[in-house]
This record gives C-alpha cells, sequence and structure tokens, in this order.
C-alpha cells in the first residue's frame, strides 16, 4: 500500500466501535482509518481504492458519527438501491431519491430527509443541482457530500458525464459541509482534474495500492473463442461469472451458444429493453442466472461481491475500462479468475471506431489503446504494466497469480532459421498482409485468400508446415515483441525493421522459446489456489441454500443476508454461540439478531451430525489466576 500527502489523524473510538457492531468487521482495511478520521474532522479527501476495496466504508461511518445527513452522489440508480439495501439490513437509515420511486414513495423519502431520520441519502449528479433538491437539503443540516464513481469528472477519465462536472456549484451550498470524491480508476492526470473540478481545499489524496491480489489474470491468443470459452466456464459450476462482448449481435450469440450447452445465462445489452435488462440484472444479483453476457453498459452499478469470473470475449478499448471490469470479480476477498482473448482482429475494430472521432478524442483514445496493447503483449507479470499505468510502482517479478508468472522457465532456442523463413513470407507478400495470412502460406493452405493473391506459387509456400499454426502465432509475437517486425494497427499488416533485415541477411541471431500455449483449461486448474480458509463444502452449500431462501422471503440479493466469505468462515470455524458467531465476517450486532438463531441451528445441526467440533476463531480469554485450558476440552483453536 501507498500514500501521497497523508497527515496523521486521531481515530475516534465510535467509529471503531461501529465498525464491528453495525458493520460485522473487526479491523479496517488499509488506509481507512485515516480517511474517516479526516472526513470527521471535515476535511475534503481524495480517495483511490480498487473495486471490492472498501470506498464506501469511508463515507457511511462517518455518516453514523455525524448528527446530520450525509449525501452521497452516485451516477446509477441501480448503485443506490444495492447500497441503501444493504444499509436498510444493517439497521442504517438510509434512503434515495430517484427517478424509479412512485409518487408516494418519493414523498416518503422526502419526509424522512426533512425529519431528520435519514443518515444517508443518494442522489444521482442532476437531481442533487436542481432547485427543490437543494431547497430540501438547506432544510437540514449537510455534514457530508460524498461523490461516488469521481472520475466521470474528468475529460480525461474513461466514463466522463458532463452533469458530474456541475457538482462545484452545489458544493457551495454546503460550505461547512466535507467533501470526499472516491473512485476505482483514476490515473494521475485524472486525480488532478477531479481536484480542480471540485476546488478541493486541501491536499488529502489516499491512494490504496490498485493490487487485487486475489485475482488470476490471464490473457490467451483468441484462437476458437467459442470452444476456449466453454472450456473455461465449465471450470467454475454454480458460481457467477461475467462474460464481456464487444457488440449486442455477440452478446445474443454467444448466449444463445451457452444456453443450448445447458448453461444458466442471460444477456443484457442496450437493444433490450428497460424491463429485459433490469431483469436479467436481478436475475443474476438474486443467482438466479449463473452467467450474464453483456456489452460494457453492464456492471457500474453492481456490487455483487460473488463474482468468481470476468471473461473478455473481446478486446476492451482501454485499461481503465480493462481494470474496471475485471473489478467485479471476487469483491469479497475470494480467489476469481480474469480472462482476455486478445486478438490483433479486435484491435483492428477499436481502431476503426477511433477513427470517427475528432482529431482531440482520436489522440487520447489511441493512447489509451496503445497503453492497452502494451500490457496485452507485455511477456512480465501482468501487474507490472497494469498497475505502472495508474502510477504505482510495482517491481515484484513474480506475483503467482497471473499467467506469464506461472509459465515455466524454459532455456532459450535458436529461433533464427524460423525468424528468417517467416521474415521472407513478409517480404515477398509485399509487406501488406497480417500474420495468419503469413501462416498460412508458410503452412501450405489452400486458404481462398492464399490462391487468390498467387502466393501459393511463392518460394516460402510451405517451407513452416512443420511448425503447428499455435507455434507459429506464438513466434510470431516473439518476433514482433523483438523489433523484427512492425504492425499496421489499422489494416494488420506487418513490416520489416532494420532490425529484421538484419536478421533475414544472417548478420544476426534470433533466440527466444518455441511451446505450445497454455491451454485455458490448465490454467483455470493452476490458478484455483486454495484459499487461506480449507472449509467445509458441504456446510458452505446448505448454508448457502438458507441463504438464498431468506434473501427470496426478503426480496433482497443473497449477498446482502450474507457474503460468501462469511459463509466460508461459518464453515470453516462452525460457531455455536452468538458470541463467536459475532466473530465471523460481516456478522454484525443487526444481523445476528435478526438470522443468527436460524444459522446456528443448522450449523449445530450438522456437527451434532458430523461429530465436528467448534474452533473459535480467536483463543479464549483467560482470566488472570484461571487454570489453563485442558488439552481434552471440546474447544479448539485451528493450527
Amino acid at each position: 500500500m501507498f500514500t501521497f500527502n497523508l497527515k496523521a489523524s486521531t481515530m475516534d473510538k465510535p467509529a471503531q466501535s461501529i465498525l464491528k457492531s453495525v458493520f460485522g468487521y473487526d479491523k479496517f482495511r488499509p488506509l481507512q482509518a485515516e480517511i474517516i478520521g479526516n472526513i470527521l474532522d471535515r476535511q475534503d479527501v481524495l480517495v483511490v481504492m480498487p473495486t471490492g476495496g472498501g470506498k464506501s466504508l469511508c463515507y457511511q461511518i462517518p455518516a453514523l458519527v455525524f448528527d446530520g445527513l450525509t449525501v452521497v452522489i452516485s451516477p446509477l440508480i441501480s448503485l443506490m438501491k444495492d447500497q441503501v439495501e444493504q444499509l436498510m439490513q444493517l439497521g442504517v437509515s438510509a434512503t434515495v431519491l430517484n427517478s424509479s420511486l412512485s409518487a408516494v414513495d418519493y414523498r416518503q423519502n422526502v419526509e424522512l430527509v426533512r425529519s431528520k431520520a435519514a443518515k444517508l441519502l443518494y442522489l444521482a449528479p442532476e437531481a442533487l443541482l436542481k432547485s427543490n433538491m437543494l431547497e430540501l437539503l438547506s432544510s437540514v443540516k449537510v455534514e457530508c457530500l460524498a461523490i461516488d464513481e469521481a472520475h466521470c469528472i474528468s475529460q480525461w477519465g474513461h466514463d466522463f458525464r458532463p452533469e458530474y462536472r456541475q457538482l462545484i456549484k452545489a458544493r457551495s451550498n454546503f460550505p461547512k459541509a466535507a467533501c470526499v470524491a472516491l473512485t476505482a480508476t483514476a490515473t494521475p492526470r485524472v486525480r488532478e482534474d477531479i481536484k480542480t473540478s471540485l476546488q478541493m481545499d486541501s491536499d488529502r489524496e489516499y491512494l490504496a495500492s490498485f493490487n487485487r491480489e486475489n485475482l488470476f489474470i490471464q490473457i490467451v491468443p483468441k484462437d476458437n473463442p467459442l470452444k476456449q470459452t466453454l472450456q473455461f466456464i465449465q471450470k467454475f459450476e454454480y458460481q457467477s461469472g461475467i462474460i464481456y462482448c464487444h457488440s449486442r449481435k455477440q452478446v445474443e450469440t454467444l448466449y444463445e451458444v451457452l444456453s443450448e450447452n445447458g448453461f444458466s445465462a442471460k444477456p443484457y445489452h442496450a437493444g433490450l429493453t428497460d424491463i429485459e435488462r433490469n431483469r436479467n440484472q436481478e436475475a443474476f444479483i438474486r443467482d438466479d442466472v449463473q452467467i450474464i453476457v453483456a456489452t460494457i453498459a453492464f456492471g457500474m452499478g453492481i456490487d455483487k461481491p460473488n463474482v468468481r469470473f470476468v471473461l473478455h470475449y473481446d478486446l476492451p478499448k482501454n485499461i481503465e475500462s480493462y481494470y474496471q471490469e475485471i473489478g467485479r470479480a471476487g469483491r469479497d476477498g475470494l480467489n476469481s479468475h480474469c480472462l482476455l482473448l486478445f486478438s490483433y482482429a479486435d484491435v483492428q475494430k477499436i481502431k476503426y471506431f477511433i477513427d470517427q472521432k475528432d482529431p482531440a478524442e482520436k489522440r487520447v483514445a489511441n493512447i489509451h489503446l496503445g497503453a492497452l496493447l502494451r500490457f496485452a503483449e507485455s511477456e512480465v507479470c501482468r501487474r507490472i504494466p497494469l498497475l505502472n499505468y495508474f502510477g504505482e510502482d510495482y517491481t515484484i517479478e513474480k506475483c503467482s497469480t497471473c499467467d506469464n508468472c506461472l509459465a515455466e522457465d524454459k532455456e532459450l532456442v535458436d529461433l533464427t532459421i524460423p525468424a528468417q523463413k517467416f521474415l521472407s513470407c513478409v517480404k515477398r507478400t509485399g509487406e501488406k498482409f497480417g500474420s495468419g495470412h503469413l501462416i498460412d502460406v508458410l503452412r501450405e493452405s489452400k486458404a481462398k485468400k492464399v490462391l487468390q493473391f498467387g502466393h501459393d506459387k511463392l518460394s516460402t509456400y510451405g517451407i513452416g508446415a512443420d511448425y503447428s499454426k499455435k507455434q507459429w502465432q506464438q513466434l510470431a509475437r516473439q518476433f514482433l515483441h523483438k523489433g523484427l517486425m512492425v504492425q499496421d494497427m489499422e489494416f494488420g499488416s506487418l513490416k520489416l525493421t532494420d532490425k529484421g533485415w538484419d536478421v533475414l541477411k544472417g548478420r544476426c541471431e534470433v533466440w527466444g522459446q518455441l511451446a505450445q500455449e497454455r491451454t485455458v483449461e490448465k490454467l483455470v486448474e493452476e490458478s484455483q489456489r486454495s484459499d487461506d480458509l480449507n472449509f467445509n463444502q458441504q456446510l458452505f452449500e446448505i448454508l448457502r441454500k438458507e441463504r438464498k431462501e431468506l434473501a427470496d422471503s426478503s426480496g433482497v440479493p443473497p449477498y446482502i443476508i450474507f457474503s460468501d466469505k462469511t459463509l466460508v468462515e461459518m464453515a470453516t470455524y462452525f460457531p455455536q454461540s452468538r458470541d463467536n458467531l459475532l466473530d465471523i465476517h460481516g456478522v454484525g450486532a443487526v444481523k445476528c439478531d435478526r438470522f443468527g438463531a436460524t444459522f446456528l441451528d443448522i450449523i449445530d445441526r450438522f456437527c451434532r451430525e458430523n461429530d465436528i467440533e467448534e474452533r473459535p476463531k480467536r483463543p479464549p480469554k483467560v482470566l488472570p489466576g484461571s487454570p489453563k485450558k485442558s488439552s481434552t476440552a471440546r474447544f479448539h483453536t485451528m493450527n
């Protein structure tokens, strides 16, 4: 973890007490205590934390300490709804005012604010700026203004929204309120833009590490995407996942294939009606559907913590989008897998859309695309280029949670002859074709395009038949990385560099690796590392079923009852008393009162039937002068 411009701040005892009694957490995550302390001191704060890093807690706890109201600016109705539902299950008085409410509900929520019964109010940015809303808020004491998804303020951000730019007008109405801007994705330039736009009067900028250690990052060549996708998702039976596609058509096609193969899936894209999109999203959130196949329109308002995989069927448009999208996996801290199927054909599609933009937007988009390609093509730890992009100095050579770091070290072999064959083919076809066509020529293909251009008559036709298509693809990528060729990003054609000419003429050698790409299936197996806790899978499934029934009867998503991480700890420590249940992650006093008896009964019955002893999460307190606990006592701590 690293920070900039931090100033020590005393953490109030009420905040620590609320953390445990309301939210059920034993300790703050890195930076949360300092951020909360500064907000309680009414200081402006910029918070940049990865998705799942605990940003919302940074303003929710101060909201419960303050006497007055905390106003939260959020861009999506679904995001507001999810946050309010979670807070209400915790016994926190939170409400929302937006266009999704009926007239009756809207008036009731206004009255909650006016009567000072609500501690948090969620609004869209455009709603905050309306005169009737400012009039309502002038009647109460606004203690804090929290601006979520703050990167929307910046034109250099990946999701710029003009209405966010107007929030400074509202700030002047609450001169004594602390202002906290929060985002999961912001480059140094975007961070400066946020602070300038909001006229933040302090230099308190809190930057958590962008590294999500529980996410396994993998990028593989996209050669048979349907087969690759089916291989991948078969490893995640009954687990939630998101598949991102570039177009509506691709979403529908893939959704139909998954359904035909027996997978529980639903589509999500702008071509569906609002009712269809909301219905499909709700089914996914409530665990009624396993997989959502979507365009980038999906996910910004989703706080579902148990997404176990994110698959990019097509190339995202920039690193910010990619990082935000993979960030929807593993928000509960458990291991999750992020797979990107990479092809230069997808690069050309993105270039086509970039070329339709005006010169200024085109320049920014090309910079973003270039950074994404450097990340995708990198042979070092995936986290190095990814985190460096966001200004984080990450230098660990082996993270053990990406495909490059798991790749076996192989001895370098002399690739001079295959390099000469490939480069010769590039030259003899006029430097007008991409690697796919060149490989077809080298491998003596009878493809229509090869015959159409007469490339079956070239001296290089068939001279590479001793290597498989996958081997040639791997070799071509190495030759690009080594600077023997350059690729036209618009058309995909390859051209020789001066270094490539030297190799072709025999003036220098080429050394590298010749190996088959690891299959998606193999890497999924390797990435599914055992989590820190060795939990009882049978009990976990029983608890998960009970959670689903309780959630359905309450009309909320299952994770709002308890997260997967909470159920994992229950199935690890087998709590059989209220005190020990309160030691479990995510079990606060309100949830313990509401659901504790039900879950304790299930755990107690399971332990009796299977002769399992309770494992207290922490050693019991020993009073001075008390005899030491016998080694034969029923309760024991984990090794």
